[in-house]
């Protein structure tokens, strides 16, 4: 089952997607009960709360297909790791190797076919395909073979990337700051996992993944999920350490390797493809799921801040000699 929300006149709704069709919930329908649901009990739910005819997908525009409680986007692909560290001169650090590692952004979430604006000062724009589980039902401490039964379906996620705003400040160990915080595009629509699971390869959800800047894919082709090097039960055991996890929750694998403009930016040592600029169309595609598109439109110029102000350090109790300290 396909879960989308949609925009109607009268406000937002859930829609199940078959095709290049879609039926319309009631609006009473909730969606975090929906993802808590097992699949008959969504068949059911879809029974009862359908209203009106099936509508074509192009008549109605889609939202993102969530707004995340949370959102965690993990570093899971080693490749990616490596080629996108060597573009910012930073070599991968031991400890990626021994334990899932993320960082949350849960601003500025937007959906298919929404414009992506350039943010202030970033003169290399780029994206990120990655896929995303969103939680269904509420858990805290699972084990991997828990972590399953908490998991309602998957969806598509373009964590977009201001690669010079972020150069400035990861050296500084403070996170990408300014360089994540301005998209986050979620969609088309959230695959239940019991759809997926015909594309399960062990433990791993094996969907071939690319990505196209104008309709043209990125020469060398994609990456399949296949890579990850923790599955998406494992880094929701380790999300679910000590924090409750609930219905709504995203949780992203990171950027598949030859996922981003970065990568090949640090391995031919020139901008080749080119950075983002207004106009140009990115569709992120996966096998199971579908495709979502966004165009870049222009943004603003930043507002000019001045640099630290610096002050004469007041003396410490513990800068005192020993001897005066009694």
């Amino acid at each position: 089952m396909k879960i989308a929300r949609i925009q109607r006149d009268e406000g937002t709704a859930i829609a199940i997607v078959d095709g290049d069709q879609v039926q319309p919930l009631a609006p009473t329908q909730d969606l975090d009960e929906f993802l808590t649901a097992t699949p008959s009990e969504r068949t059911q739910m879809v029974e009862r709360q359908a209203t009106g005819q099936w509508l074509d997908l192009s008549s109605v525009r889609l939202l993102s297909p969530v707004q995340p409680k949370t959102l965690r986007d993990y570093v899971t692909f080693e490749e990616h790791v490596e080629g996108s560290l060597k573009g910012i001169g930073i070599t991968v650090h031991p400890g990626w190797y021994e334990q899932p590692v993320f960082f949350s952004n849960t601003n500025a979430v937007n959906g298919p076919d929404d414009p992506v604006e350039v943010p202030p000062g970033c003169h290399r724009l780029d994206f990120e395909l990655e896929l995303a589980a969103v939680i269904g039902k509420r858990g805290k401490d699972l084990t991997p073979e828990q972590a399953g039964e908490h998991i309602a379906g998957y969806t598509l996620f373009n964590d977009w990337s201001a690669r010079d705003l972020m150069a400035a400040v990861l050296p500084i160990g403070a996170g990408p700051v300014k360089g994540k915080d301005f998209a986050n595009t979620l969609g088309p629509w959230i695959v239940t996992a019991d759809e997926l699971e015909p594309y399960r390869r062990g433990d791993r959800l094996a969907l071939e993944m690319h990505a196209e800047i104008n309709g043209t894919p990125l020469p060398g082709g994609g990456d399949n999920s296949a890579s990850m090097s923790w599955s998406f039960e494992e880094i929701v055991a380790h999300a679910s350490r000590g924090a409750e996890l609930v219905p709504g929750d995203v949780l992203a694998a990171g950027t598949c390797g030859g996922g981003c403009l970065l990568e090949y930016w640090a391995r031919t040592g020139r901008d080749e493809p080119p950075p983002l600029r207004p106009g140009d169309v990115v569709t992120l595609v996966a096998e199971g799921i579908g495709s979502l598109s966004n165009r870049v439109v222009p943004g603003v110029e930043p507002v000019d801040l001045p640099p630290a102000r610096t002050t004469s350090r007041r003396p410490r109790p513990w800068d005192a000699p020993r001897s005066a300290r009694g």
